[in-house]
């Protein structure tokens, strides 16, 4: 795949959100034709010729070396993500073109679905970079059942953000959540570009949402560690839930990950969790492979 668009409108971007006082450089003369800095600015910063810097953004990224980069990236004041995926860009460019690859779904080993399973306090689920979920606990099921909502499996949370409208109630702040959904996503497609799935599901919420459209254009990444949401869930209504998310080694290196949230002690949210434990135990039974999902009539 050619991604000489994918490097030339990221670097772009970057570049139209730094300001030369930002930068350090003195403001220039006259009005400036573009926002942030120009070209040949970021080429001193970088310590490159205007020409060479220009072609890079044009897309010729191929070949060159990662010292070149990380000057570029300091130049441009890319955070750990933004760096990571300009890496992720490159060495997509250097790689001999290669057909669209559609990957199997991963396999949940047994002791993955233990471990969630001996979280009882913690709402925890298995996704990967396409974030489909994969695999949960019994409170992960819980506090995702909105989620589950749609037929299709695996449950996506692109598709629920930006296809469903339950999704504008469940998260309290929905901009700031869709912001980081497209920013997961973005990032993903820098590390595995030759994704079929990865690219339908763009593809798909693409011509459906302009919301999606909008952030998708804004090239912006994200690495998801460790953060903050509050969701109004159905059943036990505000929920202030901090996250952790862990890469989880898989044999068949499918690059899953692990993201447990949890509530502070004592807090009415660790008590909304209890009560949507206890919801969960009734409402919700196991399935093969260890997801859980809506139980049978029980009325």
């Amino acid at each position: 795949m050619d991604n000489r668009a994918e490097i030339r409108d990221f670097l772009a971007s970057r570049r139209a959100k730094i300001t030369p006082e930002q930068a350090g450089l003195l403001p220039g003369g006259g009005r400036r034709r573009v926002p942030g800095l120009r070209r040949e600015e970021v080429a001193v910063l970088a310590g490159v010729s205007t020409d060479w810097y220009t072609r890079l953004e044009k897309g010729h990224i191929a070949g060159v070396s990662e010292d070149v980069l990380e000057a570029v990236a300091r130049a441009l004041q890319l955070d750990e993500a933004e760096r990571a995926h300009l890496f992720n860009l490159a060495r997509a460019a250097a790689r001999p073109a290669r057909a669209p690859q559609r990957r199997g779904r991963a396999q949940i080993q047994p002791r993955v679905q233990w471990m969630l399973d001996s979280m009882t306090g913690s709402a925890a689920f298995v996704a990967n970079g396409r974030l489909d979920v994969l695999a949960t606990n019994t409170l992960g099921w819980a506090l995702l059942s909105p989620l589950f909502d749609d037929p299709r499996r695996p449950a996506n949370f692109a598709r629920f953000q930006f296809l469903d409208p339950q999704a504008h109630d469940y998260y309290l702040d929905w901009g700031a959540a869709a912001n980081v959904t497209v920013a997961l996503l973005r990032a993903e497609a820098g590390r595995r570009p030759h994704d079929t799935q990865l690219r339908e599901l763009v593809g798909e919420l693409s011509t459906v949402s302009e919301e999606f459209r909008t952030r998708w254009a804004a090239h912006d990444v994200r690495i998801h560690h460790n953060g903050a949401k509050q969701f109004r869930h159905p059943v036990v209504g505000t929920l202030d839930l901090g996250y952790c998310t862990l890469d989880l080694p898989t044999e068949d290196r499918s690059d899953l990950r692990l993201t447990i949230y949890t509530a502070e002690p004592g807090s009415a949210s660790e008590d909304g969790l209890k009560l949507l434990a206890s919801w969960a135990a009734t409402n919700a039974a196991p399935t093969a492979g260890g997801a859980a999902a809506p139980a049978t009539d029980r009325t």
